[in-house]
C-alpha cells in the first residue's frame, strides 16, 4: 500500500497539480461499489482514502458503481455522470475506469435459461460504451472476477456460471483492446490461482468479494501499472 501512495501521489513542488488534481471517476457495478466489503468498502474506496489528507494531495476519485447495473444502465448514465464531476468550471475529470459485465452475464430462472443480456446485445452495447468513454477522457477497463457457482441461484433467480463469464470476459477483452482501452483481466487472473484459491475470496452468496477478496483486488489494481501511471 505504502508502495502505492509513493508512485501515485503527486510529488511536492508542483503547485498547478497540488492546485487542481486529477479527477477519477470510476463507473460499473457492485465490483465497483464494494459490496461484501466490510472493513474498506471495496477496491475503490480503499484507493480514494488514500488521498483524503490534503495536506497530501493526490487523485480525486468518484465511485460510481450501482449494485445490480449491466452494460445498459451504465451506458445510459456515463456521459452525465461524468460530466457533473468536474469541480471546477468548464474542467471535466481526467481519467475514467469501467467496470461492468457480470449482471449481464446472468441466466434466469434456471441454469439453462435466458440470459440477462445477450451476447450480441452485449458486444453492440459495451462497444458503444468504450468508444464513447473514450472520446470523455483516457479510458481504463477493470474486468470481473469468477463466481462460486455453488450457492447458486442468487436472489433465488440468477444463475452465474464461470463458462458464461468466460465467455462475456473475452467479449470484453477483446472489444478493448480493439478499441486500445488498457484492460485488467481479473477473470483469467484469478482463475489461474485455482477454484479454492477463488472460493476463499468470495461472500457465502458466491458472487460478491470478501474483506480478503477486496485486499486482493486492491493488491490487483496497486499493480496495474497503465492506472497508476495514468493518476500520477
Amino acid at each position: 500500500m505504502t508502495a502505492l501512495i509513493a508512485h501515485a501521489t503527486v510529488a511536492p513542488g508542483s503547485p498547478s497539480k497540488t492546485a487542481h488534481p486529477k479527477k477519477v471517476v470510476v463507473v460499473g457495478d457492485s465490483l465497483i461499489y464494494g459490496y461484501g466489503d466490510t472493513e474498506g468498502g471495496g477496491w475503490v474506496e480503499r484507493l480514494r482514502r488514500q488521498w483524503m489528507d490534503p495536506s497530501q494531495p493526490g487523485p480525486i476519485i468518484y465511485n460510481l458503481g450501482v449494485r445490480g447495473d449491466g452494460i445498459r444502465q451504465v451506458a445510459a448514465r456515463l456521459e452525465s455522470e461524468f460530466k457533473l464531476r468536474g469541480e471546477l468550471r468548464r474542467q471535466v475529470p481526467d481519467v475514467l475506469v469501467l467496470s461492468v459485465g457480470l449482471n449481464d452475464s446472468a441466466r434466469l430462472g434456471r441454469p439453462t435459461g435466458r440470459l440477462m443480456t445477450d451476447e450480441v446485445t452485449f458486444a453492440q452495447a459495451l462497444h458503444g460504451v468504450v468508444n464513447q468513454a473514450k472520446q470523455l477522457c483516457p479510458t481504463f477497463f477493470v474486468g470481473m472476477v469468477p463466481v462460486n457457482e455453488t450457492p447458486m441461484p442468487y436472489a433465488d433467480i440468477l444463475h452465474f456460471s464461470n463458462a458464461d463469464q468466460a465467455r462475456y470476459n473475452q467479449m470484453t477483452s477483446q472489444i478493448c483492446e480493439a478499441s486500445g482501452v488498457p484492460y485488467l483481466d481479473l477473470f483469467q487472473r484469478w482463475q489461474a490461482q485455482g477454484l479454492g484459491w477463488c472460493n476463499e475470496r468470495l461472500c457465502d452468496d458466491g458472487l460478491h468479494p470478501n474483506v480478503l477478496g477486496y485486499r486482493t483486488l486492491m493488491a490487483d489494481i496497486a499493480a496495474w501499472e497503465p492506472l497508476m501511471q495514468a493518476l500520477v
